[in-house]
């Protein structure tokens, strides 16, 4: 009975997608500019190959989803910055990453640039655009950029998560530095001489700002949401949305509700008893002497999913459409994207459960009145026009 129960309930979820979305869905290139990846894999063992029970990726649930091309998340989550592990943290993810893609290879491949991506796709195949959320190195030593640019990393995020680095400033954390100290725009222009694509969320206003002065090249927001929409440091003001679309950049929009339903926002503020970039707890723990001791203690967050909100709280995908045509209306269709984070932590729209169900989205744009043109833009041509102007020639 259970089972028949399942099955009546994902033909339903089928059912909500009109065919000329499925098929519109399926024949756009989508290049989902925020999917975390390998950390279930490194704290509980296992294959990206594999269909999982739980969380919101798999390789398998990725493909049903009609992804092309994803950045291939590699998180450093704060736990590892007191003891300065950060940067061996990052070289262990990127050892796994870069084995698991090379088992599951008939399926996946590391894309370094634009043309990569075509190549791959024409194989057949989708491509992982390797992706750093966190801390490639606290000082941002630009030897060690270049080594991780040597294995494949082709994405990095300026600020460390909702930490400030000694060289950015974080949108969730006291400001340090005003922004950019002035290594930080070597930082900066050392990514832009490598052909690595700057991610600026969870950077503070003042960081953005300055980058945009900095970078001869567009930038991203790869996983963001409209301050306008909900007033909270992680999210960005229309502003300085319309200074990253003035640079040619583009800004992902997280498939969560915490971002931009300030209802779900303040209910899980109230249930956790802090806002959900708090990393102040971590500064005060002491006592924790090894890498292996830090593991132990983060593997239970993996694999991060939202709390489930109540169904009554929760945005439609029709209302989380409705926020992307706000940001339309502000920047243009060529400035916006999709950066799911699933698996990073979201709690997606009422009625979508995991990243096989994008196509949900699709749908949602055409009974607005999209064209065909504007939801290829954002599904992923918007993003692949950014990844090729910064990797072009490297």
């Amino acid at each position: 009975m259970k089972l028949l129960l399942l099955f009546a309930a994902a033909l339903a979820l089928e059912a909500q997608v009109s065919d000329r979305a499925r098929k519109l869905h399926q024949d756009a290139f989508l290049f989902d500019g925020h999917v975390h990846m390998i950390t279930r894999q490194f704290y509980h063992g296992g294959d990206i190959g594999r269909r999982y029970p739980d969380g919101q990726v798999d390789l398998p649930r990725i493909r049903e989803g009609g992804v092309d091309a994803f950045m291939f998340t590699l998180y450093v989550t704060e736990k590892y910055y007191p003891q300065r592990f950060e940067t061996k943290q990052l070289m262990r993810l990127m050892d796994l990453a870069l084995a698991q893609i090379e088992r599951n290879k008939d399926t996946i491949e590391v894309a370094l640039n634009a043309g990569d991506i075509a190549r791959i796709n024409k194989a057949g195949k989708m491509a992982a655009v390797l992706d750093l959320e966190g801390s490639f190195d606290l000082d941002g030593d630009l030897g060690v950029l270049r080594n991780f640019h040597r294995l494949g990393l082709r994405v990095v995020q300026l600020p460390a998560h909702n930490w400030t680095n000694n060289y950015a400033d974080s949108c969730c954390a006291p400001a340090k530095w005003n922004g950019l100290t002035e290594h930080g725009r070597e930082v900066v222009r050392e990514m832009n001489r490598l052909g690595i694509l700057i991610n600026v969320s969870h950077a503070s206003d003042a960081t953005i700002e300055q980058t945009l002065e900095v970078s001869a090249h567009p930038i991203a927001a790869t996983h963001h949401g409209m301050r306008a929409l909900n007033n909270i440091p992680r999210n960005m003001p229309d502003e300085l949305m319309k200074k990253v679309a003035a640079k040619g950049g583009v800004i992902g929009f997280h498939i969560g509700n915490d971002f931009h339903n300030r209802k779900v926002f303040e209910w899980r503020t109230k249930q956790e008893g802090k806002t959900f970039w708090d990393t102040s707890e971590i500064a005060r723990k002491k006592g924790l002497r090894t890498i292996f001791e830090i593991d132990r203690q983060v593997a239970p967050m993996f694999p991060m999913v939202g709390p489930e909100a109540p169904d009554e709280l929760l945005f439609s995908v029709d209302e989380w459409v409705g926020v992307v045509d706000r940001a339309i209306g502000i920047v243009g269709e060529d400035h916006v994207a999709l950066g799911s984070d699933f698996d990073g932590g979201p709690t997606p729209p009422r009625g979508m459960r995991d990243i096989r169900d994008l196509a949900m989205v699709t749908d949602a744009m055409l009974r607005r009145g999209y064209s065909e043109e504007r939801i290829r833009k954002f599904l992923g041509g918007n993003l692949l026009r950014v990844f090729r102007q910064v990797t072009q020639g490297r």
